[in-house]
């Protein structure tokens, strides 16, 4: 008997080892399977330590043996322990696969409670002591502890709270007391955000808990975006608002509902703030769309004549001339020989909704758009699809100009415009003088039937379902 007992309770030990290098060292890829093995090693675990007449519920009676003796209280204590852990393995489980990444720090708090209660119930059954006086003790001692770590309470606290109200996840792009970046974990003290800067910022829990939270990310498919321009107060404001208008409808990145808008902010002494903002499927592309915002605000504000300097406003009568100062095919050009050009410039207006250049059409004109939003969109097989949208001081055309090739693309008009026209054979003149012209007008092209091919290559495909209810279906049609 006292060799069988022997042999039980080495096997018990040996098994806590086998748990432990399993735990530790076996490739177990999903967790399911790691708690699962862990929990039947409990329950073999419980079985061998029963049958060697091993309770967890009392003290153990092997007064003749001390070896076993003090074998068997260990294998008692190390029961309540292995429990506690297996327990909170599967309580982590359970929270992990209901709320996600925020389980952490409620297990780590329920295995803390966990633990204690094995600690307690292990000296009350399997030691004997007197609980009451432990109970008291640890009481006067956690109340010493517990003022000691006030701070470091508060932040486990907090988390517990941001975790079960959520109001930010793991991923999500958010700004806490004024710090701005990506949640890259919460554990039991602080929030771990990773800045635009790439360096890695610590809040405190109780910290994020008091501040005002900011989360960019929500919702997850609407992200605002906006600019602030100031203009001088003596530009009329519905002249600004126009061009800004104009700015919002240039950009294709912006959804369409809820609509952009302008609005004025406010009026100062001299200058004017005004706003324009919109909405974004997709936050990584937030700073690409506020730079081109920002660009086509400045080119709209120029086509309307209106500069944001306090010296006032760009005269009617030399828009052709500044245009050609921002058409970037040209920029090789002297200045006499911009003014020359600039004199043979025809202006043509379009009203909205109106056809400036057909698929397939080989104009005698380079266009060059003044003022307003024109959209190129090139066919697809079924429709059209929107390879992108142009603003003033871009061109179109140019096919014509290099090889007299007809148009790839239809461009309308999405506001009211007005394009500047310079003659096929003038512009020609231009390439023979200035080779640069020619290679602009080249790379121009590439771009441009780069675009093309990405919209075409963005479009979803549709794809037809062939299954067994369309099998039915085309029986019954038969």
């Amino acid at each position: 008997m006292s060799f069988l007992l022997a042999h039980l309770l080495s096997l018990s030990a040996l098994l806590l080892v086998i748990d432990t290098v399993l735990w530790h060292l076996a490739p177990f890829k999903h967790r399911v399977v790691r708690v699962g093995v862990r929990l039947a090693l409990f329950l073999v675990f419980s079985a061998l330590i029963i049958n060697a007449g091993v309770s967890p519920l009392q003290a153990p009676l092997f007064a003749d043996d001390s070896v076993a003796q003090t074998g068997a209280t260990a294998l008692g204590i190390l029961w309540w322990l292995y429990a506690a852990r297996v327990l909170t393995e599967v309580i982590g489980l359970i929270l992990m696969r209901r709320i996600g990444h925020s389980g952490r720090l409620l297990q780590d708090v329920i295995g803390a409670l966990v633990f204690l209660i094995a600690i307690v119930a292990a000296a009350g059954y399997v030691l004997e002591l007197p609980v009451k006086g432990l109970l008291a003790t640890s009481g006067v001692v956690a109340i010493v502890v517990g003022l000691a770590l006030q701070s470091t309470l508060s932040d486990v606290f907090s988390g517990i709270v941001l975790n079960t109200t959520k109001p930010y996840q793991v991923d999500d792009w958010i700004v806490i007391d004024g710090v701005e970046g990506k949640v890259l974990d919460i554990d039991w003290r602080a929030t771990h955000l990773l800045t635009s800067a790439g360096s890695t910022a610590v809040v405190p829990n109780s910290v994020a808990a008091k501040a005002k939270i900011v989360n960019l990310s929500r919702p997850s498919n609407m992200h605002g975006v906006s600019i602030s321009i100031q203009v001088p107060n003596h530009i009329r404001p519905r002249r600004v608002l126009d061009a800004l208008d104009r700015t919002l409808q240039g950009s294709s990145s912006l959804l369409l509902n809820p609509a952009p808008k302008a609005v004025l902010k406010e009026a100062g002494e001299t200058m004017s703030e005004y706003v324009a903002s919109g909405f974004i499927t997709e936050l990584g592309k937030k700073s690409e769309v506020r730079n081109q915002l920002f660009d086509l605000a400045h080119r709209h504000l120029e086509a309307a004549g209106i500069s944001r300097q306090l010296d006032g406003v760009i005269e009617p009568s030399t828009r052709a001339r500044a245009l050609l100062d921002e058409v970037k095919i040209f920029r090789s050009l002297s200045e006499n020989e911009r003014d020359e050009l600039a004199r043979s410039m025809v202006p043509q207006q379009y009203a909205a909704g109106q056809v400036v250049l057909e698929l397939g059409e080989v104009p005698d004109n380079l266009m060059v758009i003044a003022t307003g939003v024109v959209s190129a969109t090139v066919h697809d097989g079924d429709g059209h699809t929107e390879a992108g949208r142009m603003g003033p001081s871009e061109v179109m055309g140019e096919q014509s100009i290099l090889t007299d090739t007809p148009s790839m693309a239809t461009f309308t008009t999405l506001t009211s415009c007005i394009i500047y026209r310079i003659d096929k054979s003038l512009t020609r003149n231009c390439m023979e003088q200035r080779s640069e012209v020619g290679l602009a007008l080249n790379k121009l092209q590439a771009v441009r039937q780069q675009n093309s091919r990405l919209a075409l290559m963005a479009k979803p495909v549709h794809i037809k379902k062939n299954g067994f209810l369309s099998w039915l279906q085309k029986r019954q049609n038969v």
